[in-house]
């Protein structure tokens, strides 16, 4: 796992728990249409599996 991951919010998280929205920002994402690129680590992993639902991912 060594490369890139280009993590681009694409829902809000309203409605969505605390947890989810701390995760977004830990993540660097502030709005939607915000790309962020992350090095390709479990850790960065877990957090993006953890909101799903509001991001799309892509290996760069």
């Amino acid at each position: 796992m060594s490369g890139q991951l280009k993590v681009r919010q694409v829902k809000s998280p309203i409605g969505g728990t605390s947890s989810q929205r701390n995760t977004l920002r830990s993540l660097g994402l502030k709005r939607i249409g915000h790309e962020v690129v992350k090095e390709d680590r479990p850790e960065i992993r877990g957090m993006v599996k953890t909101v799903a639902h509001l991001v799309a991912v892509e290996e760069v």
